[in-house]
């Protein structure tokens, strides 16, 4: 980065922070803006990163920018009533996650320390990984004042959504050993929790029905670990198919003057597996 990047950067940041200091002022204010609270923000933070993620996915920079924008607007603003609170401010939050990034980069960053760029790094994207999650359960482990036993479990977010949960609990059991070899064995294992899910049908039991599927469930982001595939990616990607196809199939009644409501069960899966072909001839 150059020194005029460098401060191009600052100034833009710096010009975003008085802008939300002005929002936030309690003579001149805006009064939405005055009566957010930290928690009051969340739900704003999480469509905001929805959002982005949308933009991503149609691949326009312009909109991509605009919702990184948004996002970084939601990090100023709760920087800014921490900062009001006296908690801390967004110089504090720069510089801890900045810390946090030199210390676990010893392969880019050996003493810690900007300075020391510059080496070579030999370490695959997934030692890389390993590396990582080891980092932060010693982190875990050093930051303990407490006579409790520390668990690699600790600080996963109990709000996350439950799939990226998932693997996120995966992961940190995985760190310490705790997992399958080979994916033909996490195969095997969601074979048999389909086999425990179709005698709890069998069974009529709703408790444990929605135990066990709750077991498919996990194993299936377990295999997609394994597989190196984003489960939720990938969902969203099932989700996008079952979209275009159902709309095709709509499009396809209406032509035949009928509805989906109207359409029998042979007619509609006739219309599934030509939108199907549809979608494959297209390359969708």
């Amino acid at each position: 980065m150059t020194d005029q990047q460098d401060n191009r950067y600052a100034a833009s940041v710096a010009q975003l922070a008085h802008l939300m200091a002005c929002l936030r002022d309690p003579v001149h204010g805006c009064a939405w803006d005055r009566k957010q609270t930290l928690s009051s923000l969340t739900r704003h933070t999480l469509e905001e990163v929805y959002e982005v993620i949308d933009a991503v996915e149609q691949g326009n920079p312009d909109k991509i920018c605009d919702e990184l924008g948004d996002l970084l607007f939601q990090v100023v603003f709760y920087a800014r009533i921490a900062e009001e609170d006296g908690k801390f401010d967004l110089g504090a939050v720069a510089d801890t996650i900045t810390r946090k990034l030199l210390h676990r980069h010893p392969h880019i960053f050996p003493d810690g320390s900007l300075a020391s760029f510059g080496q070579p790094s030999g370490l695959s994207a997934e030692e890389v990984e390993r590396n990582w999650e080891l980092i932060k359960n010693a982190e875990r482990e050093a930051s303990t004042s407490s006579d409790e036993p520390v668990s690699v479990m600790d600080d996963v977010a109990s709000a996350m959504p439950a799939i990226e949960r998932a693997g996120k609990l995966q992961k940190r059991a995985a760190s310490v050993g705790f997992d399958w070899q080979h994916t033909s064995d996490v195969l095997a294992c969601l074979q048999e929790e389909i086999g425990e899910l179709q005698q709890a049908l069998e069974g009529n039991d709703t408790q444990a029905q929605e135990h066990e599927l709750g077991d498919v469930l996990f194993t299936c982001v377990n295999l997609a670990r394994h597989l190196r595939a984003d489960p939720e990616s990938a969902l969203r990607l099932a989700n996008q198919r079952f979209e275009r196809r159902f709309r095709d199939i709509e499009q396809r009644a209406r032509l035949a003057g009928s509805s989906v409501a109207d359409s029998d069960a042979a007619t509609l899966d006739r219309y599934w597996q030509a939108a199907k072909e549809f979608e494959n001839k297209n390359d969708y």
